[in-house]
């Protein structure tokens, strides 16, 4: 679960690295246009999406100019039609022009993790499973993709290496066994979720019997699947992992399992297609 104030922290340190990254020591084009000139723009998608980072917009804006004000047609986890509105901007013409791009990136790259999510999420929505984000984020962008992710209607895996046990072959390599591994997991950080990866089912009945709260089922044959879930009746949660695409996606959630994990829901990114275009100007 991420914490909100920390994404809000985040957020403000993300944008002003964003701003820092396109101003640098001043916009010379934007000085081209007299430092008075009001203007009011309007921003669309190209195509259809799931919205993700209206918070990203206003916070460049803010940091930029608080005189701009912003008017949204759309709020985040809304999915629009190609060319809908998404929001108005009006204020001073340079700061709407400077601000433009760092807005637009964040928007149409939380707004492309959030589609992704929601197209994998149709796909599963008749069946009982959570499909989960990984680990496996754009460096620095973390926290910001996965608050699309939920936008996109699917759910957040553990935030880093801290909040939840991911017990792995070299863990269990270096602690000797699974159980064992397990064993000091909950010595170590009682309460904190202790799940272990398992590659065939004889690591799942093992990780079964040394209490793990989650079984990963690591590129498990559906047929290993389903005896798993039968094996398991409920004892641990199970997640299924590793080479999840639009093929493998329905079989495996039929299953019976109650989780996916996937990294193509953070990893795999296509920004969505938006566009700003000035109204009129004052």
């Amino acid at each position: 679960m991420i914490n909100n104030e920390q994404l809000r922290q985040t957020r403000i340190e993300m944008v002003a690295a964003s701003l820092r990254e396109d101003i640098g020591d001043g916009d010379i084009t934007a000085a081209l246009i007299p430092a008075d000139q009001q203007a009011r723009a309007r921003v669309i998608t190209r195509e259809a999406c799931t919205i993700a980072g209206r918070e990203w917009v206003e916070e460049v804006f803010r940091q930029l100019d608080p005189a701009v004000k912003l008017t949204w047609s759309v709020s985040d986890g809304d999915h629009t039609d190609a060319n809908a509105v998404l929001f108005e901007l009006s204020g001073p013409a340079r700061s709407l022009l400077t601000g433009e791009r760092t807005a637009l990136n964040w928007l149409q790259t939380l707004s492309g993790v959030a589609t992704c999510c929601a197209g994998y999420a149709s796909m599963v929505a008749h069946t009982g499973v959570k499909l989960l984000d990984t680990r496996k984020t754009l460096p620095g962008l973390r926290l910001a993709q996965k608050y699309a992710v939920s936008c996109g209607g699917c759910f957040n895996h553990r935030t880093g290496l801290w909040d939840a046990f991911l017990i792995k072959e070299n863990h269990i390599a270096a602690c000797g066994s699974i159980s064992r591994a397990v064993e000091q997991a909950h010595r170590i950080a009682p309460g904190k979720p202790v799940e272990v990866e398992t590659e065939n089912l004889e690591e799942f009945r093992q990780a079964l019997a040394a209490g793990a709260d989650i079984i990963m089922l690591d590129e498990f044959p559906l047929p290993d699947m389903q005896q798993a879930v039968a094996e398991n009746a409920g004892k641990a949660r199970l997640e299924a992992s590793g080479g999840i695409n639009n093929d493998t996606l329905l079989p495996v959630a039929e299953t019976g399992v109650d989780y996916i994990s996937i990294g193509t829901l953070t990893k795999d990114l296509r920004a969505v297609d938006l566009s700003m275009r000035l109204l009129d100007r004052g």
